[in-house]
């Protein structure tokens, strides 16, 4: 019941600030995420010091014990002693193992799992906040390792300076204090140890803190290129490229091994300068009491505890110096997710920002502007247009026109620049990212799946939905027949069957439908089709079209195709090139227009849009 009730004092998933910054700097970025469980921290602090106190008065004991053996009479020494005896062995016997097991509770099921993984939790939510550039622009894998190492590390950095450092402050205290009651000359070697031990840490601690930061940025530049290897197998199959992805994991090894070794030549140099220092404070210590002795001036039991304690301490003091290495590690490792995870979010709400409400589902662009930070290079500029209320409308233009900008400015997975973009008079820069991109429902060329059960994939954008809805939806995708024929490598069939990571397990066309009927089951106001039935192959693009129709019903569409036919009997079509819309009508009056999109009608081989070539001349 204890335990139960002491695990369950520090919820993980308790509410916070999501969009907040962590702080930029080691110690407010520990503190930012420890402030939560501060109360479960002091209270192990508390419990330490207790322990720690009770462990160093052993010593005091062994003193206590030892004079008395040589001075007590041997006939009556338990009978004249027998209150401190008792009173001794309460302590061991009691009080010691109720002091380590309540430190062990504080520890291990108050502390130090749920603290871990709450830490986690919040830097995946926060980093979950960037926008789409911001993953873009690095390895998955890197952020990952990031995120799920940070937690340990920040938790770390406060409970090992509550167990090792504080044991050992009041493991020096005590000897101090022992030895400074019976002679100053005896406390003297020690405070002159515990000084040179300061020095000596601060000469390690910032060059351990250098060393590793590069060991831990190492760590995640080898983890996030084995990741980015692993994730894009297939192509490197396909282009018997394992050669050269072997010599890049084995030079990212090798950068990783020159940072380690770097790393422990100041551990090896260290501990080794601690041996020295350690020699020096038994043996200085041993002749101080030796000389105290001879002159009556220290009993038998003080010298005997006093050198127990020193070789306490000098056990103590390499492993202090390991655990500083290990804490500056996690300082290393701090570090460096700090310059991944405390980034400001790159898009986010409003202040106060509305829900979309889609009435009609009209969609306008008026005068946007936007590139992608190439200086004056701009992709977009001065565009306007309207797509009406249930209006199908297609986008035209060869590679790197601007079709898919516009369609990630719809989406808002970039702000505009300029102008502004309207869903049924919203601006959609004053409306909540998640009711924006909750009414808009998109199949991409590059259909992304999860590694998760076809069910869970199809069911995405309607969590809620029952299992009736979603082989309905599978069924209208024409899905439902080779869905029913997966078995994954772990026996799950059918709809339990699990797709592989990003859907590798399945063929293009069946991601392909897969995808529709996600965007089927999810039945939004608005739908985004690029390059809808791009993978699939005719006979199975004729279903899905029939499909597609029906889906489209009384949605306002955007369609964007590089093979023509599967948009030319849109309402209407928009040209675009460099940005700009240079035509605007039916597939019939373009072709009568004689412009671009006539142009490109007729340049195409086999239904598809190429890249941008000289006109045939008209």
């Amino acid at each position: 019941m204890l335990l139960d009730w002491l695990e369950r004092r520090i919820d993980p998933f308790a509410p916070f600030d999501e969009g907040r910054m962590p702080p930029k700097t080691v110690l407010g970025f520990a503190a930012f995420y420890l402030r939560p469980i501060r109360g479960a921290l002091f209270f192990l602090f508390v419990v330490a010091v207790i322990a720690g106190s009770i462990e160093a008065s052993l010593y005091l004991l062994m003193r206590w014990f030892i004079d008395l053996m040589n001075t007590a009479d041997r006939a009556s020494v338990v009978s004249d002693h027998a209150v401190p005896l008792i009173l001794a062995t309460l302590l061991l016997v009691v009080v010691r193992p109720f002091t380590i097991w309540l430190h062990e509770i504080a520890s291990n099921q108050l502390v130090v799992p749920q603290s871990t993984n709450q830490i986690r939790w919040r830097t995946h939510l926060y980093t979950l906040g960037h926008s789409l550039s911001y993953f873009q622009a690095d390895f998955a894998g890197r952020l990952a390792n990031r995120v799920v190492q940070v937690g340990p590390a920040v938790r770390e950095l406060a409970v090992v300076f509550i167990d090792t450092l504080l044991y050992v402050a009041i493991y020096a205290v005590t000897a101090i204090g022992l030895f400074s009651s019976i002679s100053p000359w005896l406390a003297l070697p020690v405070v002159a140890w515990v000084a040179a031990y300061a020095v000596l840490t601060a000469w390690f601690v910032p060059r351990a803190r250098t060393r590793s930061h590069r060991t831990a940025e190492t760590r995640s530049a080898l983890i996030g290129r084995v990741v980015d290897s692993y994730t894009n197998i297939q192509t490197v199959k396909l282009f018997a490229r394992d050669r050269e992805e072997r010599a890049a994991v084995r030079d990212s090894v090798d950068v990783h091994t020159k940072a380690y070794l770097h790393q422990f030549r100041l551990t090896t140099l260290t501990t080794s300068l601690l041996g020295g220092l350690n020699s020096a404070l038994i043996l200085s210590t041993a002749g101080v009491c030796l000389m105290l002795w001879q002159r009556g001036a220290m009993t038998t039991g003080e010298a005997s505890a006093g050198l127990a304690l020193i070789l306490r301490l000098m056990a103590m003091s390499g492993w202090v110096m390991q655990t500083v290495r290990g804490v500056f590690e996690n300082v290393g490792v701090i570090q460096e997710s700090m310059q991944t995870i405390a980034r400001p979010h790159g898009l986010v709400d409003a202040p106060k920002a509305g829900t979309l409400t889609v009435t009609g589902g009209e969609v306008r662009f008026e005068e946007v502007d936007f590139h992608y930070g190439r200086g004056d290079a701009s992709i977009i500029e001065g565009l306007s247009f309207r797509l009406r209320p249930g209006e199908k409308v297609g986008l035209v233009g060869v590679s790197g026109a601007g079709k898919s900008t516009i369609v990630s400015l719809l989406l808002r997975l970039h702000d505009v620049e300029g102008g502004r973009i309207l869903v049924d008079g919203q601006d959609i820069a004053t409306v909540t990212q998640d009711s924006l991109r909750q009414n808009i429902a998109m199949v991409s060329q590059d259909t992304s799946l999860l590694h998760r059960s076809i069910r869970d994939n199809i069911a995405y954008g309607r969590p809620d939905a029952t299992e009736a809805e979603i082989e309905a939806a599978a069924r209208q995708a024409h899905a439902h027949d080779f869905i029913l024929d997966l078995v994954d490598h772990k026996g799950r069939r059918g709809y339990d069957a699990h797709v592989g990571e990003r859907g590798v397990k399945l063929s293009g066309g069946q991601r392909q439908r897969i995808a529709i009927a996600r965007v089927i089951l999810k039945d939004a106001p608005i739908l985004i089709l690029d390059e809808a039935t791009s993978a699939l192959d005719s006979q199975v693009e004729a279903a899905i079209q029939e499909a597609l129709d029906t889906l489209m019903g009384d949605k306002t569409v955007l369609a964007i195709a590089h093979r023509l036919s599967t948009i030319a009997a849109l309402d209407r079509l928009i040209v675009i090139d460099r940005g700009r819309i240079v035509e605007e009508g039916t597939h019939a009056e373009l072709i009568r227009f004689g412009g671009l999109y006539a142009d490109l009608w007729r340049r195409q081989s086999g239904g598809f849009l190429g890249d941008r070539a000289e006109a045939p001349a008209r």
